[in-house]
């Protein structure tokens, strides 16, 4: 017992002594003076310098952005999500300074307030574990609300239920917006900095036809070009096609056998899918036609001129049918296939070699091994000629380092996900991707596929080809129309318009309105549907909300010189939800900014359609009386109307979605 005592007063005695020595240190860090005589820091001492130093950054910066927010409207749309981030990271960096990197939980609300911020439960057990004493998430939430700054975008901010904050958005600040909206046209939200973009999408192989197969990546690809192109990246649209390889030696030994004379006379080769059919039959059966096949490709890869000329010939035949249908889906890109890069591979292979960076396998094909991937890059085959490993390092090299490209994005099906991680760490490992400047993603995408939930394929088993497919939308766009006696209102241009507006449309929309990450059933009856989330409903809406104005006998013009002068009137409720509806818009656009989800506008697009929908039948635009004629306009709601308008032909240029006046 005595020797218990012993112990425990000898511990008291330690513990004693270490209160004395902190509170020394205290002392010594709250006197600048003392903390400089005294030429020694503890390393506790010193661990406190530095996290205050790094908390006194965090609060100077943000407190800049609350200055610059207050004394001048910023260059772009304000995306009021990201702004509330912002004061609530300030807000809570300052009332738990201890707390490193504390959770900023914000979200739209769907219930009683406009957002709502869930960060107190996580800070209350932050601060728990930090000291071992209990703290109530509704006092974590008051100690945010103590230290939040002023804003003009906040009305006010409550605690409610057992931590959550709910925030209300200012209705002044919220109608200031809409007038500038409407006055200066729908602006992106402003950026830190503008990049360049390189993105790779479409990419078909030559001498084969554009299919289903390709429409994803090409949809996909054009609606995140036009996203970034309209928030002011400098973007390169890249169609990496299949040009250089095995396949174009068969073809080539195909054609000098089959048209002997091609070079002074163009052959007649009006259906290139079926030449490549009978030339791939030959290649399978036909030992000595595979040799020569084979011999072809090592001529073309060193440029021997009868063979270039053959390939250039089959290359320009496919390009101009791959470009009638990109001008029907009015799709831009710079056509830069395998071929390309023929030197840079050569160039890169002999410095690989040079540095011992490659090694020949049992086979003797020269791999490259990559850390974390247990099967190689293949960059060249056994026979020396180059693969689509070769290829693909030779391509992220030249838009890393030629094209100065800051973010690179590879557009393409979630099959080849595996093969360009490898790719992108392989460009790591060499140190061509430098982490704390490039961002090098790739996107993503399941399959199309039938109604049966099976690969989208033709009644006879074929890859339904992508123009047969935009021929049977237009086809039933037109009979959809005529079902609802367009035709009997419309000029046949005007029909025509029409009708090419909602076929390739609703052939976009329903692609991008999917999460791009999952499998999507084609079905032409559901996304020609005027009902529910689609490009058909959405362009039928637009045309509706524009003719209002029309049926008000205001005209554009009028509207214009009505938003400079004319305060808005948010006293409804329908009024005043459709108001913060439009403001979500720069949330949306900087979200997909961080994810490239584009189904998310979509979503968005169908919310504020419907919320357009409440306010037209709770708000009259335009008093008619009993007998039609106009007795008054509310161009308040004319303007809500327009703001609306603007908000969807802006999103619509984004999807690829191509609106006409009258439908």
């Amino acid at each position: 017992m005595a020797d218990e005592i012993d112990q425990y007063l000898l511990r008291v005695e330690q513990a004693e002594q270490e209160i004395d020595q902190l509170k020394k240190e205290l002392e010594i860090l709250q006197d600048p003076k003392k903390l400089k005589a005294s030429g020694v820091v503890s390393p506790a001492v010193e661990k406190l310098q530095t996290e205050n130093a790094k908390l006194n950054y965090q609060l100077n910066h943000l407190k800049r952005f609350l200055t610059e927010e207050r004394s001048k409207r910023p260059a772009g749309a304000v995306s009021i999500q990201r702004a509330l981030e912002d004061v609530f990271r300030l807000a809570i960096t300052s009332a738990f300074p201890d707390l490193d990197n504390p959770p900023v939980l914000l979200t739209p609300s769907a219930k009683m307030a406009d957002y709502q911020c869930n960060s107190a439960m996580s800070l209350a057990q932050l601060v728990g574990n930090a000291t071992g004493k209990k703290m109530n998430p509704r006092e974590a939430a008051q100690a945010v609300l103590d230290k939040l700054p002023e804003t003009e975008f906040i009305d006010k901010v409550e605690v409610a239920g057992p931590g959550f904050i709910n925030v209300y958005i200012s209705k002044s600040f919220v109608a200031k917006e809409i007038e500038t909206l409407l006055t200066q046209g729908v602006r992106p939200p402003a950026l830190p900095c503008t990049k360049r973009v390189v993105i790779d999408f479409s990419s078909p192989n030559i001498a084969k036809e554009m299919h289903v197969g390709h429409l994803r990546s090409t949809i996909i690809g054009e609606s995140i070009s036009r996203l970034l192109e309209w928030v002011g990246h400098d973007v390169l649209r890249i169609n990496h096609l299949g040009d250089w390889g095995t396949q174009f030696g068969m073809l080539i030994a195909h054609l000098t056998d089959t048209f002997p004379n091609y070079l002074t006379e163009k052959p007649p080769i009006a259906d290139l899918q079926a030449f490549y059919k009978a030339s791939k039959a030959r290649f399978d059966s036909d030992e000595e036609f595979k040799k020569r096949a084979y011999q072809c490709v090592v001529k073309l890869q060193n440029y021997e001129e009868t063979c270039y000329k053959a390939w250039k010939m089959i290359y320009d035949i496919s390009m101009a049918e791959f470009n009638k249908v990109y001008e029907r889906l009015e799709v831009k890109l710079v056509d830069r296939g395998e071929s390309y890069y023929q030197e840079r591979m050569q160039t890169l292979m002999k410095e690989l070699t040079d540095k011992g960076l490659v090694e020949k396998d049992p086979e003797g094909r020269m791999v490259m091994f990559v850390p974390g991937f247990t099967v190689p890059l293949m960059m060249t085959k056994s026979d020396g000629g180059f693969t689509y490993d070769t290829s693909d390092m030779a391509c992220i090299r030249q838009r890393l380092q030629e094209e100065k490209g800051d973010w690179l994005i590879y557009v393409v099906d979630s099959g080849q996900g595996t093969h360009l991680e490898t790719i992108f760490e392989g460009a790591r490992q060499l140190g061509w991707i430098d982490p704390a400047k490039h961002r090098v993603e790739h996107v993503g995408f399941g399959v199309v596929l039938g109604e049966d939930k099976k690969k989208f394929k033709t009644r006879s088993g074929d890859t339904v080809r992508l123009v047969e497919l935009l021929d049977e939308g237009l086809k039933r766009a037109e009979a959809k129309l005529k079902e609802k006696e367009r035709d009997k209102v419309l000029t046949p241009e005007e029909m025509q318009k029409a009708a090419e507006a909602v076929a390739y449309g609703c052939i976009k929309y329903a692609d991008l309105a999917h999460n791009r990450t999952k499998d999507y059933v084609f079905s032409f009856d559901k996304m020609l549907d005027d009902r529910g989330n689609t490009a058909a409903y959405l362009l039928y809406a637009l045309t509706r909300i524009r003719s209002i104005a029309r049926l008000a006998n205001v005209s554009q013009e009028q509207l214009r010189k009505a938003a400079e002068t004319t305060p808005l009137d948010l006293s409804h409720p329908s009024e005043w939800k459709m108001a913060k509806c439009v403001l979500r818009f720069p949330d949306i656009v900087v979200r997909i900014l961080d994810d490239l989800l584009m189904h998310s506008l979509c979503e968005y697009l169908y919310d504020l359609s419907s919320v357009f929908t409440e306010f037209y039948e709770n708000c009259y635009c335009v008093e008619k009386d009993k007998q039609g004629k106009i007795v008054k306009v509310n161009m308040s709601r004319l303007l809500l109307c327009e703001a609306v308008a603007s908000t969807i032909s802006t999103a619509f240029r984004i999807l690829g979605v191509k609106p006409v006046e009258k439908m």
